[in-house]
This record gives C-alpha cells, structure tokens and sequence, in this order.
C-alpha cells in the first residue's frame, strides 16, 4: 500500500468541505485532480470513504474512521515543517484553527491573540456553540473556546475563565426606571410579561437564559431572536425590551450608560470553556496555545 499526503490531503478537504469543488479551491487544485486522488486512496483502501449525494459527498462509517488518523498525519506533518522551518519564515508556521463563541470571540480573544503576537499562524472562527462542537466533531477546528456547555462524548471539555451574566435595559425601559426610584432587586415575578431580545437557542447566553430565568417565569412573554450580540445590545439600547447577556459585552455600555443593569436576587455565574476533540492529535502550537490558555500568559 503506498498512500501518499496528496490522497489524505484531498481526502480531508473533502471530508471538512463537503465538495469536490471548495477542496479544490482550498487546495489550489483542479477538481479532477481531487477526484483523482481520492479514487487512488478508495482503490488502495479497497472501500469508499464518502456517500455521493451530489453535489454533496459525505462521510460515511468506513470514511469517519480514516478521518482523525489521516487529520494526524497531516498535521504531524506540518509540525516536521514548523520545526526546521527557517526563523522568520511564515510559510513554516502551522496553522493553528481556533473558534470561539460570540462574547468569547469579541471581547476576551482579541486582547488574547494580541499577547500570543504576530508570530503564530491563526485561522479563527466565531460562532454559536453549537456550531463550534460541530465544526469540532468534524475535525474543521483545532480547538474551541466556548461559552455553553459541552456534552458530546467525543469532545474533551475543562474550565477555562469564568463569566456573570446580567439582566439590562436602556435606562428608559420601566423596569429601569423603577429600580432607579426605588433601588429594588428584581425577583422572577417582575420579569414575568416582559419583552426579552435574545440570542437563538443554539448560543451560549440562551442556554444560560433557558438556564436561570425561563423555568421561573410563568408568564415568559414575548421574545425577539436574534443572531448576533451586537443586534441584540444595539436593539435593548434602543428601548426595545431587557435582555440577559454576559458582563463582558456589555461592559462598555454599562459603563458610558447607554444601558443599565437590573439588579436580579440570584447571580448569574457561568463557566467558559476550552475544548478540542478527544481523537484529534494536538499539535505543537495546539499544545502551546493549551499552555498559554491554562496559564494565562
């Protein structure tokens, strides 16, 4: 058997990808060499390693067991180039896939990223958690910082930084105004009826709300989903109903007093988390970015 890093190379993209077209763009191939090599690698193997639902080709039982072992190999490859790579020469760097969820990804990673300095190779993806773990099980991502909880077996999961969400509104909602005249701390049945802006059930700050608030809410009321955090602040700011979201997003809000807390009678603590599959070789720069994130310098 002479399998080649051409085939496994070809055979990954296809797998993460899904097509032979993105894998050829991703590889600056032609798709006929694409398709080439994964019938090459299927002779060798003597089995498919993709169901053809076209345009689509996806990885079946035979193809998911190739997946981690070839992903391997891969990477233990661009680690061999990393390590006699020429000092200041880029194209020696691996590249390092990092996803994290919305808070995580735009208020705690930038300052992170910016302390690891220019000299890594990033490729960094934001998204909802459930879209990471996802893209995690695939073998898309390296690894993941994420603010939900991860459950899947296959996925390893520790603590990593801790988070409060909070309850705000603009300074005119009635509730606010309340609070100011009164200096109250809210209970459950102040919130009942009330407009809630929320993120969409996959991402981590509904999870927390579905978590803390939603089972002691009678009356719910009506709720606005939204994809984005930055939708969701942009439009409490404007006076359109309260939301719960994390300390860290709307920190700058809170402090310019474009939006204001509402003070609730239990905290709201949640864990973030950092995560990777359990079957994925980590790389070196895997293993240091690990190190860094433990550490926290």
């Amino acid at each position: 058997m002479n399998i080649s890093f051409r085939q496994l190379k070809a055979f990954v993209a296809v797998a993460r990808l899904g097509n032979l077209g993105a894998a050829a763009d991703q590889l600056c191939l032609t798709r006929g060499a694409i398709s080439q090599a994964l019938k090459e690698l299927e002779t060798q193997l003597g089995t498919p390693l993709f169901d053809r639902a076209h345009p689509h080709l996806l990885l079946n039982s035979e193809g998911a067991l190739l997946l981690p072992l070839a992903d391997e190999m891969l990477t233990r490859l661009d680690d061999i180039g990393a390590l006699f790579a020429h000092s200041g020469d880029s194209a020696g760097k691996a590249l390092l896939r990092i996803g994290a969820s919305q808070t995580i990804g735009n208020y705690l990673l930038p300052g992170l990223l910016a302390r690891l300095g220019p000299q890594w190779q990033l490729s960094v993806f934001i998204a909802n958690s459930q879209q990471l773990a996802e893209r995690l099980l695939a073998f898309e991502l390296d690894l993941a910082l994420i603010e939900g909880e991860v459950t899947h077996p296959q996925l390893h999961s520790e603590a990593w930084q801790q988070d409060q969400m909070v309850l705000v509104a603009s300074p005119a909602h009635p509730l606010a105004l309340s609070i100011t005249a009164t200096a109250k701390v809210l209970s459950a049945g102040d919130l009942a009826g009330q407009y809630w802006v929320l993120r969409e059930p996959a991402s981590g700050s509904r999870e927390q709300f579905d978590k803390y608030l939603r089972p002691q809410l009678t009356n719910p009321g009506t709720v606005l989903e939204l994809n984005t955090l930055e939708a969701v602040l942009n439009t409490v700011q404007q006076g359109l109903g309260i939301t719960l979201v994390s300390e860290l997003a709307a920190r700058d809000r809170l402090a310019s007093g474009a939006l204001v807390v509402l003070p609730f009678k239990q905290p709201m603590p949640r864990q973030l988390h950092l995560c990777w599959h359990r079957d994925k070789y980590l790389s070196a720069a895997s293993q240091r970015f690990i190190r860094f994130c433990r550490l926290g310098d």
